[in-house]
C-alpha cells in the first residue's frame, strides 16, 4: 500500500503531497496503517514462524490450491499468460523457498528471523499476484463480451503495471533472505 501510494504520488512531481490533489490523504492513510498494525518485523516473524513453519506449511498449501486452480483454468489462455506464468513460477519458488528456510531454521533459529521480513513481502506478492490475476481475468472477460466500461480497462492496466513493475522484486527479496543470518549476527553490538 504505502510503496504503491508513494509511487503514484511521484506523478505529481514536486507538488504531490498537497491537499488539492488528494494523494496526500492516501499517503497519510497508508502510512498510518503501518503504524497501527505494528512493526512488519513482528508480523513477519508471526507469519513465517507460527503460521507457515509452525503448521508445516498447511496454510500456504491451502492458498496454493486456489492459485493452482486459477493456473489450471487459465494456463492455456494466451491473454492471461502475462499474469498466470509469473504466479505459477512464484508458487513453485515459494514452496522451495519455504522448505529451504524451514531447514535452515531447524539448524539455526536466527535464520527464520533473518528471512522473515523478506518472506512476508514475497508471500504478499504471491497473494496480490493472485488477486491481480483474478482482476485481469474478469476484466478480459468483460472486454471480450463487449463491455466498454473504462473500469475494466483500468483494472487490466493496473494488473499489468503490478506484474511489470512490482511483482519482479520477489527475485531480489528471495536472494536477500537467502543471504542468511550470519551477516546480522556477526555484527559487533558495540558498533551498532
Amino acid at each position: 500500500g504505502h510503496i504503491a501510494t508513494n509511487a503514484c504520488m511521484q506523478v505529481f512531481g514536486g507538488h504531490g503531497f498537497i491537499k488539492e490533489w488528494g494523494m496526500e490523504q492516501f499517503t497519510r492513510d497508508n502510512r498510518i496503517n503501518m503504524i497501527y498494525e505494528g512493526t512488519n518485523t513482528i508480523q513477519s516473524l508471526d507469519l513465517l514462524g507460527r503460521k507457515v513453519l509452525g503448521n508445516n506449511g498447511a496454510s500456504l498449501k491451502k492458498f496454493g490450491k486456489l492459485v493452482g486452480a486459477l493456473v489450471a483454468e487459465e494456463g492455456v489462455n494466451e491473454k492471461m499468460s502475462e499474469f498466470i506464468t509469473p504466479i505459477a513460477v512464484l508458487g513453485d519458488q515459494l514452496t522451495k523457498f519455504t522448505t529451504e528456510i524451514g531447514f535452515k531454521g531447524f539448524q539455526n533459529p536466527d535464520e527464520v528471523g533473518a528471512a522473515a521480513v523478506d518472506y512476508l513481502r514475497v508471500a504478499g506478492h504471491f497473494v496480490f499476484g493472485y488477486l491481480f490475476a483474478r482482476m485481469a481475468q474478469v476484466a478480459l472477460r468483460e472486454i471480450a463480451a463487449g463491455n466498454t466500461d473504462p473500469f475494466y480497462v483500468a483494472k487490466l492496466q493496473t494488473a499489468r503495471f503490478y506484474f511489470a513493475k512490482l511483482f519482479p522484486e520477489t527475485e531480489t527479496l528471495m536472494r536477500t533472505a537467502r543471504a542468511g543470518s550470519k551477516v546480522l549476527m556477526d555484527t559487533d553490538a558495540a558498533l551498532a
